[in-house]
């Protein structure tokens, strides 16, 4: 079955550094970009509350990151690198749009990880950053490798991908109670969103779709040096984390909560907030955005 759009507007289509990346535009006023997570299911259509509040003040760009949604899902190494090239993409299309003012952006879980690395690498090109249920504050573990490194179990990938075999434990870790499951472990409650459901049984159908999730399961979308590059970001940062489900150990924030440029709430939920509190999270969002200018 085709795939329809995850959330309303313009369909742009771009191809830079990271390749075919599908972007949804939406709304009038200063840009907002928005970034899903990464799992076996991930798509825009994590961003689609956010992104359908802050249309009505802002210019809103979610893309569906390489190998997810509706960019591009060819059989390729899924790094930090490929994940963080497409967010510069991204904001190139942004100052083409919008004009070469910075740009105020967020980033769900895994993805926080890339927002944060472009942030350091163009600090030009973002003016802050809203940091969801960010990935790489579990424990205490140091995370300062060299720059670039990955935290890739050797040989996995090949192991999960051996002949018939990515395909199957894909289709296993895709069925529908398996995506239901795994969602109200993010949730850390049996009510999940069911659209969100629906459409990630819907996105994991699609040619290609085993590909980056492989990588992700193989431990090469996460960074190893992502605590230097997070004390490394020099704009104002918005981190909000909840207090169920299987995303609560949060201890690692203790590297940067007593940094002037970072804030951190707490809220009382599960790893999307965006869903289950959406009054609470765009009014604190906005706020924060609002101090911003």
């Amino acid at each position: 079955m085709t795939l329809p759009p995850a959330v309303h507007g313009e369909c742009v289509r771009i191809t830079g550094a990271a390749g075919p990346v599908n972007v949804y535009v939406a709304g009038h006023g200063p840009p907002l970009l928005l970034v899903h997570s990464v799992n076996a299911a991930a798509s825009a259509a994590e961003v689609r509350p956010l992104h359908e509040h802050f249309a009505a003040t802002h210019t809103v760009f979610s893309p569906d990151l390489p190998g997810y949604g509706l960019s591009a899902r060819s059989d390729r190494a899924y790094t930090p690198r490929l994940m963080t090239d497409a967010l510069h993409d991204v904001l190139s299309l942004i100052r083409q749009r919008c004009g070469p003012a910075p740009v105020d952006a967020l980033a769900l879980s895994l993805a926080c990880e890339f927002l944060a690395r472009a942030a350091v690498e163009q600090p030009a090109h973002l003016r802050s950053l809203a940091l969801v249920s960010p990935t790489g504050f579990m424990g205490h573990k140091a995370w300062r490798g060299t720059p670039g490194s990955t935290r890739v179990v050797p040989g996995l990938h090949r192991v999960l991908t051996g002949p018939g075999w990515g395909s199957a434990l894909f289709r296993g870790l895709t069925r529908p109670g398996v995506i239901r499951y795994f969602l109200e472990r993010t949730w850390g409650a049996k009510a999940i969103d069911e659209d969100l459901w629906r459409y990630a049984v819907l996105t994991t159908r699609q040619p290609g779709a085993e590909h980056a999730p492989l990588h992700f399961l193989s431990a090469g979308l996460f960074s190893a040096d992502i605590h230097t590059v997070y004390e490394q970001i020099a704009q104002p940062v918005w981190v909000s984390h909840g207090v169920r489900g299987d995303f609560t150990d949060y201890r690692g924030l203790h590297i940067v909560r007593d940094k002037p440029n970072w804030r951190i709430d707490v809220l009382p939920t599960g790893a999307l907030p965006q869903f289950e509190v959406p009054a609470r999270f765009n009014a604190a969002l906005a706020a924060f955005l609002q101090d911003m200018g």
